[in-house]
This record gives C-alpha cells, sequence and structure tokens, in this order.
C-alpha cells in the first residue's frame, strides 16, 4: 500500500507541474502588451532567485554573524559588477575573516 501512495504522489506532482508550464502556453495566444503583466513577467525570475537564495546563504554557516558578513561582502561585490566567481571566493573570505576574528575576540570576552 505504501508504495503505491509514492506513485499516486510522484504522478500527481508530475501533472501539476505539467499543468502550470503548459496552461499559460494554451490559454493565452496572443501577445501580451500590457505593461504592468509585462514588468510583472520581468521581474519574477530575479524575486525567486532571491527567495531562494538569501535564506539559504543566511543559514550556511550556522553563525548569523559570520553569514551576514559574507552576504554583506557578496553584495558589495555584485554591487561592482564583479564576475560570480569573485563575489562567491569573497563572500567565504568574508565568512572565514569573520570566524577568525570572532573565534579570536569571543575567548576574551
Amino acid at each position: 500500500m505504501r508504495e503505491y501512495s509514492f506513485w499516486f504522489y510522484l504522478i500527481v506532482t508530475a501533472g501539476v507541474t505539467y499543468l502550470v508550464r503548459m496552461l499559460p502556453l494554451v490559454l493565452i495566444k496572443k501577445k501580451i502588451t500590457n505593461r504592468f503583466i509585462l514588468s510583472f513577467l520581468y521581474y519574477i525570475p530575479y524575486a525567486v532567485l532571491s527567495v531562494m537564495t538569501v535564506p539559504a546563504a543566511l543559514y550556511a554557516t550556522g553563525n548569523m554573524i559570520t553569514a551576514v558578513v559574507g552576504l554583506a561582502v557578496a553584495l558589495v561585490l555584485a554591487w561592482y559588477r564583479k564576475s560570480l566567481l569573485t563575489v562567491a571566493v569573497g563572500a567565504v573570505a568574508g565568512v572565514l575573516a569573520a570566524q577568525a576574528v570572532m573565534s579570536f575576540i569571543l575567548p576574551l570576552v
């Protein structure tokens, strides 16, 4: 019985995913000219990427302070339009530096 529920959930999930992708193609025949809808659709990838990335970045290190430092370094480097590799390495270096500073300061307190 348990094996059947797995396959049922898998088929339902696949069907819903297919419908979400297929329905707009079938229902919308004309070109979209509404500026509001075009603007909304333009920013969806950025919003989804932010919603998936920021929480993961804040909980990746296990310490909120070092995670915020790494995220801040990444944002500053991205603001200056550095490459993706530079941003990633800079964020890692920021986290490592923050952890080193914290490990030096916390025993003193």
